[in-house]
């Protein structure tokens, strides 16, 4: 298996996973650059992954089903380009032979999914949409905190090895800012020059992996004593009323 983050607009992936005959995207905001590594990889579209209702994550998906025939899978309750097939909690997609299990992760959108595919033949595979960036997590544009850090708590749990297709390059920022919340962190340290090295290069950050984001991403970490103290430094009576994750988020919300 193949796996390509195909850059689209300003700063997201469209993620392709092909097995050298067929293949998958997820979250084509754009066909364009779809159809370019269709041809360029020589391999047919056989379906489309849809995290979440965004225009960035949905823009291209009828002009894809209409150039390929494939199948389109999406949340079950959010508005989304017709035709799909509704998916919900629990529910299994099979496409190139693997199995993706679908998780509801509202925060970031209310209807919120993932899919997770535990045996790609080498390690695990996590398409999280706008839930979980590396070093970071979405903003709550429909969800609460409680949903969004619940979401996240589930996604911290998936196997140590598993690859995590975010569908943005909000990484560099994003590590800015674990740094203030959190700066004797010696693996974000390492992990944000190694980051840094790879764009200086033009190249992508991701997949980052569940066992790293659990080392460095301040959402995944809330129960740290210093990273609670730093929220507490944020805003100590949103702290103590909404808890070190909401206050993270507000914080992050409004850093620059």
């Amino acid at each position: 298996m193949k796996l390509i983050p195909l850059p689209a607009f300003a700063d997201n992936y469209i993620w392709m996973l092909h097995d050298g005959q067929n293949a998958l995207v997820v979250d084509p905001g754009d066909a364009q650059p779809v159809a370019e590594a269709l041809l360029r990889e020589g391999v047919q579209l056989q379906g489309i992954l849809v995290t979440h209702h965004h225009a960035d994550h949905t823009g291209g998906v009828n002009v894809l089903r209409e150039l390929s025939g494939a199948s389109v899978y999406g949340p079950a309750n959010e508005v989304m380009p017709e035709p799909i097939t509704r998916l919900s909690e629990g529910d299994r997609v099979q496409l190139l032979g693997l199995d993706f299990d679908v998780m509801e992760v509202p925060g970031h959108t209310a209807g919120h999914i993932a899919y997770f595919c535990p045996d790609t033949g080498n390690t695990p595979l996590l398409f999280c949409g706008d839930t979980l960036f590396s070093g970071g997590c979405g903003r709550l544009f429909e969800g609460t905190a409680a949903q969004m850090q619940a979401s996240l708590h589930r996604l911290a749990s998936l196997p140590d090895t598993t690859r995590v297709c975010c569908t943005h390059e909000y990484t560099l920022s994003n590590l800015k800012f674990a740094m203030e919340v959190e700066p004797d962190n010696p693996q974000l340290a390492a992990y944000q020059s190694h980051c840094t090295a790879l764009r200086a290069d033009g190249l992508p950050t991701l997949p980052s992996s569940i066992e790293m984001e659990r080392q460095i991403n301040p959402f995944l970490r809330v129960d740290v004593p210093t990273i609670v103290a730093s929220a507490q430094r944020f805003d100590a009576v949103g702290l103590a009323q909404n808890g070190a994750f909401a206050t993270l988020r507000q914080w992050k919300n409004q850093y620059r």
